[in-house]
């Protein structure tokens, strides 16, 4: 399935459509993106599908700057509830040049998943995201971001997701053409541990785009 992302961030309307299921009832908030955000911390929509259950992980705020919509919770995220607290997140940050405080800090940036839930375990790493995420809740939730600046697709599914057809063929060359990515989206990596081997076959990524990165999100972060 393919999702817009365009410039200004505005979701496609084929998903204001979609429906939730909460896991219960819950209390009205004055605030209608707060109540967005615990009913999609409360879906329940994959119960049934999911090894561990359900435990969606989120961060969002209106007033976020900075968009970054990776993979799906793995098992240390899916124990915390704490999104990227893992191997993984300590080398999205070194790459992003965003301190722990700075990452885990709503107003500025968003961490929204294709699968909000910890999917379980394939041969070889984890399953893929759970496909009835992001039709559920992406659109409605970055439709209440409308400060965001830059969005960052990390991995293979975002970005089969999000980028335009001629960019989706592989994520190696998605990267190495991020300059053709639509205005204010960035391609990486998944920053799983075999991405220390993937940068030393590719070392135009940390002498090129890593500082390209870090302005860009300092930019966005700015004023």
């Amino acid at each position: 399935m393919r999702y817009h992302l365009p410039a200004n961030h505005a979701p496609h309307k084929r998903f204001s459509r979609c429906t939730a299921i909460p896991a219960k009832r819950q209390r009205v908030s004055r605030d209608p993106f707060e109540t967005l955000l615990a009913e999609a911390r409360a879906c329940r929509a994959c119960a049934g599908l999911l090894p561990h259950g359900p435990r969606p992980v989120v961060q969002v705020s209106p007033a976020a700057r900075v968009l970054i919509i990776g993979q799906a919770p793995g098992s240390k995220v899916h124990a915390s509830g704490v999104p990227w607290d893992d191997d993984s997140g300590d080398r999205l940050r070194e790459w992003t040049g965003l301190s722990r405080e700075a990452f885990y800090d709503a107003v500025q940036v968003a961490l929204v998943p294709m699968g909000l839930c910890y999917p379980g375990k394939a041969t070889g790493g984890d399953l893929p995201p759970r496909k009835e995420c992001a039709p559920l809740w992406h659109a409605r939730l970055i439709a209440g971001m409308p400060d965001l600046r830059l969005t960052l697709l990390v991995g293979q599914y975002a970005q089969k997701a999000y980028l335009p057809r001629e960019l989706r063929g592989s994520l190696t060359e998605a990267v190495r053409r991020h300059a053709e990515a639509p205005p204010g989206v960035i391609p990486l990596p998944h920053p799983a541990w075999r991405s220390r081997l993937w940068m030393q076959r590719h070392p135009w990524f940390e002498a090129d785009v890593l500082p390209m990165l870090r302005r860009r999100i300092a930019e966005a972060l700015r004023g």
